[in-house]
């Protein structure tokens, strides 16, 4: 496996990024313990905003700018939100969250919709910056669920067929199969941000 990014810590704005980091993932680690497929679910929901935050606002201001050059970014930040969208559907299959665990997501979404959309509004290096660190986490997430399941802590049940066919696996693909292209996804928008980061 590619090693994760680790941003060295340079600034203030880096600071609150990592700070904020370990503060969303001290409350997953304490709500979710090791029930890595409900973590999923709760996390890739919240992951599904900044990319449509970013891409929304970026979109914004190219109208007020009236310039051109902001499609890229634009387009990538909605490809992400698309796919993380994608993930939460791989894993409410999976894990069948409860009916507290559907309001809990939906909580869980306002709230960090709404933190996002005035944290990029204001500061967009240092909302790249996090969700960079975020991703960063959900790789080491994603990698300690797939040990739990070829280790057999885990069953390795069959993969979803929605999942199956948006990557192009094999009909009798595995969790674990699934994890690996998840967490692919990750280092990529990882990679992302951070990169949206260092430019800004």
């Amino acid at each position: 496996m590619r090693e994760l990014i680790n941003k060295a810590i340079i600034n203030t704005s880096d600071t609150f990024a990592m700070s904020m980091t370990r503060f969303f993932k001290f409350i997953a680690d304490r709500f979710f313990a090791k029930r890595y497929g409900h973590r999923a679910v709760v996390l890739e929901t919240i992951a599904g905003v900044p990319g449509m935050v970013a891409g929304m606002l970026m979109h914004f201001k190219s109208l007020r700018a009236m310039k051109t050059g902001y499609g890229e970014h634009i387009r990538e930040m909605l490809a992400e939100a698309e796919n993380e969208r994608m993930h939460l559907m791989f894993f409410i299959e999976i894990a069948k969250p409860s009916l507290f665990e559907r309001i809990l997501v939906l909580s869980a979404q306002f709230v960090f919709g709404l933190f996002y959309f005035f944290m990029y509004l204001i500061f967009p290096k240092t909302s790249h910056r996090m969700i960079g660190y975020f991703e960063d986490e959900a790789v080491e997430s994603y990698s300690e669920y797939l040990r739990l399941v070829q280790s057999g802590a885990i069953e390795n049940i069959a993969a979803p067929k929605l999942a199956i066919d948006y990557y192009n696996l094999k009909s009798d693909a595995k969790l674990s199969d699934l994890i690996e292209r998840v967490r692919a996804d990750e280092m990529h928008h990882s990679e992302t941000n951070h990169k949206y980061a260092e430019d800004l």
